[in-house]
């Protein structure tokens, strides 16, 4: 949403500017310099872009609109977590293998179906109890295997703003070339009345200010945007490998899910009464729903 947002005072901004300072407003619509400047960059995005992180682009368009993960999210998440921890410390680890085998059946994930939709945080946890299930690995490789998941999945992530930031930065290269092209056809019409070479000087100055403009006033902050809603992904993978550690290692759940609140940023970290408060209420809704 602050990216529609900011795109709107970014277009009033230089606009208004433009036609407080007198400028005629039509002038600026020059289509073949759009289709110069536009038309080039997607090519030149094509060129130089796997398949798959294209696809990946166009997927990640929709973070611009969901934004981070807010406190509830996370409150959920350790709720999640701390019922999972609970099934583990009454019956034992191998009770999770219905849970990570099956997750949309699971009547404890089920509960969570905004964590169902993250395929990545869902795979991520199932992944790594299913190894816990298995067994035969220390603590520290157990970690050293998550945190080498975790890593590949980051770099992969990044790379469609990685994209996003070089076709900005060749944007006023094409409003460059948008612009010679105009000086080529006022040459041609240089022996023409002064109000055509006018129009002509004019269509060829607004390809350098397209280029310019979609650089640093559009796609290179949508570029930095993409990559901050990216990394704020990581507090959320790392609280879910902080929980599952803390419990292999033997701690209760109350204390597992207590060392996967504390990696969390104080922004969105919910309090430890809160913590609390939210984990035990599906435990006091499902004693109520047993009673009725």
């Amino acid at each position: 949403m602050l990216v529609i947002v900011g795109s709107i005072i970014v277009a009033a901004s230089v606009m208004g500017g433009f036609i407080w300072a007198g400028g005629p407003p039509l002038v600026l619509v020059q289509p073949s310099e759009f289709l110069v400047i536009g038309g080039a960059a997607i090519g030149a995005l094509i060129i130089g872009t796997p398949v798959g992180v294209i696809k990946a682009l166009v997927g990640q368009f929709g973070r611009f609109f969901k934004g981070s993960y807010s406190k509830a999210d996370y409150l959920d998440l350790l709720a999640m977590l701390y019922q999972l921890f609970k099934v583990t410390q009454q019956s034992g680890v191998m009770a999770l293998e219905a849970h990570v085998e099956e997750p949309q059946n699971s009547h404890i994930l089920n509960r969570y179906p905004k964590f169902l939709a993250n395929h990545h945080a869902l795979d991520f946890l199932t992944d790594s109890i299913k190894v816990i299930i298995l067994g035969g690995i220390s603590p520290h490789d157990l970690e050293a295997l998550m945190d080498e998941d975790l890593q590949v999945h980051h770099e992969q992530s990044l790379r469609p703003a990685g994209t996003l930031t070089r076709m900005a930065d060749a944007l006023p290269g094409l409003g460059i070339v948008a612009a010679v092209l105009g000086v080529v056809i006022t040459m041609q019409s240089i022996d023409g009345p002064p109000s055509e070479i006018g129009h002509h000087v004019a269509a060829a100055l607004v390809g350098t200010f397209l280029g310019v403009l979609l650089c640093y006033g559009f796609v290179g902050p949508m570029a930095t945007s993409l990559e901050n809603l990216i990394n704020d992904d990581a507090p959320y993978m790392t609280c879910i490998k902080t929980g599952l550690l803390a419990v292999y290692k033997g701690f209760p759940p109350a204390i597992a899910v207590e060392f996967a609140r504390r990696v969390l940023p104080h922004s969105v970290r919910p309090s430890f009464e809160e913590t609390e408060q939210y984990c035990k209420a599906p435990r006091a809704a499902e004693t109520q729903a047993a009673a009725a």
